[in-house]
């Protein structure tokens, strides 16, 4: 008997107001599906990958969520959390995100990166990665 503890990545949760629609989005932008949703919540995973199998991103609704403002302001809904997804063209993948409903934001702070904003207001970044996208140990294509 092994009574090791382990812990494993199962998820990064999002709140929304509308999980089937950020679902879609996030689906979109990755080439990603949708197993599973309802009214209150929604998951995406890579594609082809067997029931059950994790990590996922998933949504659930939130009817109280105010999107955050980014950059932060004092006194405005700070965000808690953003996804970086690595990218191997930086500008053909903001094109594609804009085109699955993302914003780019107004302010940017480098060449290396793009700061979006998905659907639901939550900010998140494309970033030029091309090594680490290349790698053979780079998981969740």
């Amino acid at each position: 008997m092994n009574n090791e503890l382990k812990i494993k990545m199962y998820s990064f949760t999002m709140d929304c107001i509308d999980p089937y629609k950020l679902a879609k989005f996030y689906a979109d932008l990755l080439k990603w599906e949708i197993p599973f949703y309802d009214e209150d919540y929604a998951c995406i995973c890579p594609p082809k990958i067997s029931q059950g199998a994790y990590p996922r991103i998933t949504f659930q609704r939130n009817p109280e969520y105010v999107p955050p403002v980014w950059p932060e302001k004092p006194e405005a809904q700070q965000q808690m959390a953003h996804l970086d997804f690595a990218v191997n063209n930086l500008e053909e993948a903001v094109q594609y995100a804009i085109q699955c409903g993302a914003t780019m934001a107004g302010e940017q702070f480098s060449d290396g990166w793009r700061v979006m904003i998905d659907p639901a207001g939550h900010p998140f970044c494309l970033c030029q990665m091309k090594p680490i996208f290349d790698s053979p140990h780079f998981a969740l294509l």
